[in-house]
């Protein structure tokens, strides 16, 4: 149902507010590997130890977000994402309480639960504010703060980390979210949304999503991305420590100014040919999905066996530009095709997988191989799924062009 010209400019403050909160969450979720090295000084964690960390947050988040998703078709979206966001900053803020690894962990995984009902609800509620025909590009412009987000939290946590430790970055980072979280409480349901209301979604809606080719092509295609995408995320600013030398502050600054750069570059982009491929071709999302993996692939590959600093780093730049590609594009694909009064379940599950088979084991993967042979062997391996990845996304497109138009 297209916004009409006298809900356009409410929709676009809610996006604002909503864009701004998730812009924090990712904020909050990566000051945790700006500050690996400090955190491994003072806890004396292993490469295991600090890999399990980031996996412990994804698998709890995974694990809720499908009881989210449902609690999210049934009751008022608004107030349960105000309440997840205040919940998982103050796990922020409580994780630089942490006296070890285990209270540590449990800090990151209170994180998750509230992450999981932000991000499930959220890009439903967003999905719905704007017409069909921006959805690409609207989706690409709410997942950009994955790399802002992770960006500031990059520059901040080791900014923050080097001049008054780990654990006043963790205390910091989790007080905006407070307030931001507050403020979403009083957003009302978009009009699409209240005219399907009746509509009460199942348990058993979860079970139709598994019938859903389309879907699950999209969310295989994010999750085997993302197993590549989390990894390299987590372990990046340790990797430039050690092999480039640089100090926390450094790494996290200049990963983070190539992650921001990059990846909403390729984000936008991705979002943008997607609507514009739409107009001539049934399977454009999957198209540039597909496309955009596979140049990342040896890219990411090549960044790490070459040895020359400048061009390690201009490949990881253009690595990271074409992987971001495909995140707008994919999560379009995931709401035109399901039902409406199902759209948070969906993106529920959606998490679930993507995480599951995704980053809630790629940053523990990382870190074993790590610690038999060494991080660039185990970031090298972890770069090689984008090609599975590619080849997902090209079986989706063949399930969505034989399907009739998205409405």
């Amino acid at each position: 149902m297209p916004t009409t010209e006298r809900e356009l400019p409410f929709a676009r403050k809610a996006f604002f507010l909503l864009f701004t909160v998730n812009l924090f969450n990712y904020i909050n979720r990566y000051v945790l590997p700006a500050v690996f090295p400090l955190i491994q000084a003072e806890l004396h964690l292993t490469d295991t130890q600090l890999g399990l960390l980031p996996s412990a947050f994804m698998i709890i988040y995974m694990l809720f977000a499908p009881l989210a998703g449902f609690f999210g078709d049934k009751w008022r979206r608004p107030r349960l994402m105000g309440v997840t966001t205040v919940l998982w900053s103050a796990a922020t803020s409580l994780a630089g309480l942490a006296d070890g690894f285990v209270s540590l962990t449990v800090a990151r995984s209170m994180m998750g639960i509230g992450e999981a009902g932000f991000v499930t609800i959220a890009q439903s509620y967003v999905a719905e504010l704007f017409d069909i025909s921006k959805r690409a590009r609207i989706m690409a412009l709410f997942t950009l703060v994955i790399p802002a987000g992770s960006a500031i939290g990059y520059i901040a946590g080791g900014i923050l980390g080097n001049a008054f430790g780990w654990r006043a970055a963790f205390m910091i980072a989790g007080i905006p979210g407070i307030l931001l979280g507050l403020a979403t409480l009083f957003l009302p349901e978009p009009r699409e949304q209240r005219a399907v209301a009746d509509a009460a979604p199942s348990m058993l809606d979860y079970a139709g999503l598994l019938k859903n080719k389309v879907f699950l092509a999209a969310s295989f295609t994010q999750a085997v991305a993302t197993f590549a995408i989390g990894g390299l995320s987590s372990w990046m600013p340790t990797y430039f420590v050690r092999y480039f030398g640089y100090t926390v502050a450094r790494a996290g600054m200049v990963f983070g100014g190539m992650t921001v750069i990059a990846g909403m570059a390729g984000t936008w982009l991705g979002g943008w040919l997607g609507d514009k491929i739409l107009a001539r071709s049934r399977r454009a999302y999957f198209t540039v999905a597909c496309i955009s993996l596979a140049l990342a692939a040896p890219c990411a590959v090549l960044s790490v066996l070459v040895h020359d600093r400048q061009a390690s780093l201009a490949l990881l730049f253009t690595a990271e530009m074409f992987v971001f590609m495909h995140g707008g594009p994919m999560n379009a694909a995931i709401v035109n095709r399901t039902g409406r009064n199902i759209r948070s379940m969906a993106f529920a599950a959606n998490i679930f997988i993507i995480h599951a088979f995704g980053d809630a084991i790629s940053p523990f993967i990382i870190g074993w191989i790590s610690d038999c042979g060494g991080l660039r062997l185990a970031v090298a391996v972890c770069a090689l799924v984008l090609i599975p990845a590619a080849l997902i996304a090209h079986i989706g497109g063949t399930f969505e062009n034989n399907l009739s138009p998205a409405i």
